[in-house]
Protein backbone atom coordinates (compact mmCIF):
# COMPACT_ATOMS: atom_id res chain seq x y z
CA UNK A 1 0.00 0.00 0.00
CA UNK A 2 1.38 3.44 -0.52
CA UNK A 3 1.27 5.85 1.67
CA UNK A 4 2.59 9.79 2.37
CA UNK A 5 3.82 9.95 6.01
CA UNK A 6 3.46 13.05 8.11
CA UNK A 7 6.11 12.04 10.55
CA UNK A 8 9.55 10.85 10.62
CA UNK A 9 9.17 6.49 10.99
CA UNK A 10 12.50 4.84 11.69
CA UNK A 11 12.97 2.19 9.56
CA UNK A 12 10.62 3.32 6.63
CA UNK A 13 10.88 7.01 5.78
CA UNK A 14 10.78 10.61 6.52
CA UNK A 15 8.01 13.46 6.43
CA UNK A 16 6.68 14.08 2.88
CA UNK A 17 8.38 10.89 1.42
CA UNK A 18 5.41 8.48 -0.34
CA UNK A 19 6.40 4.94 0.83
CA UNK A 20 4.87 1.56 0.24
CA UNK A 21 4.29 -0.77 3.29
CA UNK A 22 2.10 -3.56 4.14
CA UNK A 23 -1.52 -3.29 4.31
CA UNK A 24 -2.02 -4.21 7.84
CA UNK A 25 1.08 -1.87 9.09
CA UNK A 26 -0.33 0.87 7.35
CA UNK A 27 -4.01 -0.34 8.43
CA UNK A 28 -3.24 -0.88 12.12
CA UNK A 29 -0.93 1.69 12.94
CA UNK A 30 -0.19 4.19 10.34
CA UNK A 31 -3.09 5.85 9.48
CA UNK A 32 -5.39 5.62 12.82
CA UNK A 33 -2.24 7.10 14.68
CA UNK A 34 -2.38 9.97 11.73
CA UNK A 35 1.60 9.54 10.74
CA UNK A 36 0.28 8.89 7.26
CA UNK A 37 -2.55 9.57 4.58
CA UNK A 38 -3.10 7.38 1.68
CA UNK A 39 -1.35 8.04 -1.38
CA UNK A 40 -3.60 8.85 -3.82
CA UNK A 41 -3.16 10.98 -6.99
CA UNK A 42 -3.63 14.48 -4.91
CA UNK A 43 -1.20 13.78 -2.40
CA UNK A 44 1.93 14.56 -4.73
CA UNK A 45 1.35 18.28 -4.55
CA UNK A 46 1.36 18.27 -0.49
CA UNK A 47 4.10 15.40 -0.44
CA UNK A 48 5.92 17.77 -1.93
CA UNK A 49 5.66 20.76 0.18
CA UNK A 50 6.03 18.37 3.28
CA UNK A 51 9.51 17.76 1.55
CA UNK A 52 10.25 21.55 1.11
CA UNK A 53 9.54 22.29 4.92
CA UNK A 54 11.80 18.97 5.75
CA UNK A 55 14.51 20.64 3.81
CA UNK A 56 14.49 23.98 5.18
CA UNK A 57 14.15 23.09 8.47
CA UNK A 58 17.04 20.13 8.17
CA UNK A 59 19.30 23.49 6.54
CA UNK A 60 18.43 25.49 9.50
CA UNK A 61 19.09 22.70 12.40
CA UNK A 62 22.36 21.98 10.52
CA UNK A 63 23.49 25.76 10.40
CA UNK A 64 22.75 26.38 14.16
CA UNK A 65 24.44 23.55 14.97
CA UNK A 66 27.38 24.63 12.81
CA UNK A 67 27.03 27.83 14.91
CA UNK A 68 27.28 25.44 18.53
CA UNK A 69 30.34 23.46 16.67
CA UNK A 70 32.51 26.50 16.61
CA UNK A 71 31.80 27.75 20.26
CA UNK A 72 32.06 24.60 22.03
CA UNK A 73 35.26 23.98 19.73
CA UNK A 74 37.05 27.59 20.28
CA UNK A 75 38.08 27.50 23.62
CA UNK A 76 38.37 24.55 26.56
CA UNK A 77 35.89 23.63 29.17
CA UNK A 78 36.98 23.69 32.76
CA UNK A 79 35.20 21.29 35.08
CA UNK A 80 35.81 21.45 38.86
CA UNK A 81 36.12 18.27 40.76
CA UNK A 82 37.32 16.85 43.93
CA UNK A 83 40.75 14.52 43.64
CA UNK A 84 43.27 12.91 45.65
CA UNK A 85 46.59 13.63 45.93
CA UNK A 86 47.53 11.55 42.88
CA UNK A 87 45.40 13.22 40.52
CA UNK A 88 42.73 10.67 40.64
CA UNK A 89 38.89 11.98 41.32
CA UNK A 90 37.31 11.16 43.97
CA UNK A 91 34.01 10.67 42.01
CA UNK A 92 33.74 11.01 38.07
CA UNK A 93 32.28 13.58 35.38
CA UNK A 94 30.34 12.66 33.49
CA UNK A 95 28.13 13.66 30.34
CA UNK A 96 25.26 15.62 32.84
CA UNK A 97 28.68 17.17 34.34
CA UNK A 98 30.12 18.23 30.80
CA UNK A 99 26.36 19.63 29.21
CA UNK A 100 26.14 21.41 32.35
CA UNK A 101 29.61 23.15 32.69
CA UNK A 102 29.46 23.95 28.38
CA UNK A 103 26.68 25.93 29.04
CA UNK A 104 27.47 27.63 31.65
CA UNK A 105 30.90 28.68 30.04
CA UNK A 106 29.82 28.68 26.67
CA UNK A 107 25.81 30.07 26.77
CA UNK A 108 25.58 26.69 24.11
CA UNK A 109 23.01 24.19 25.42
CA UNK A 110 23.46 20.73 24.55
CA UNK A 111 21.53 17.40 25.29
CA UNK A 112 23.51 15.33 27.65
CA UNK A 113 22.54 12.36 25.32
CA UNK A 114 25.12 14.21 22.23
CA UNK A 115 28.04 13.92 24.25
CA UNK A 116 29.75 10.92 23.83
CA UNK A 117 31.70 9.74 26.49
CA UNK A 118 33.08 5.72 26.61
CA UNK A 119 33.43 5.82 29.86
CA UNK A 120 33.26 8.91 33.31
CA UNK A 121 36.25 11.12 33.25
CA UNK A 122 38.13 9.68 36.63
CA UNK A 123 41.27 11.36 36.49
CA UNK A 124 42.67 15.41 36.58
CA UNK A 125 43.63 16.58 33.01
CA UNK A 126 43.10 17.10 29.77
CA UNK A 127 40.67 15.34 27.45
CA UNK A 128 39.05 15.22 24.09
CA UNK A 129 35.14 14.81 24.10
CA UNK A 130 33.74 14.37 20.75
CA UNK A 131 30.11 15.26 20.40
CA UNK A 132 27.64 14.82 17.86
CA UNK A 133 25.10 17.88 17.09
CA UNK A 134 23.59 16.74 14.13
CA UNK A 135 23.54 13.88 11.23
CA UNK A 136 26.10 15.96 9.70
CA UNK A 137 27.74 18.24 12.15
CA UNK A 138 30.64 16.28 14.62
CA UNK A 139 32.64 18.24 17.10
CA UNK A 140 35.31 17.50 19.86
CA UNK A 141 35.36 19.70 23.31
CA UNK A 142 38.86 20.16 24.87
CA UNK A 143 37.65 19.61 29.08
CA UNK A 144 40.06 20.28 31.35
CA UNK A 145 39.22 18.65 34.96
CA UNK A 146 41.28 20.53 37.48
CA UNK A 147 41.05 19.61 41.71
CA UNK A 148 37.90 22.23 43.06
Amino acid sequence: MRVLLRDDIDGVGKRGDIVEVARGFARNFLLPEGKALVASEGVQEQASSMRRARDLRDAKDREAADTVATAISASPVTVKARAGAEGRLFGSVTTTDLAEAIEAQTGAVIDRRKIHLPEPIKSLGTHVVPVHLHADVDAEVTVEVVAG
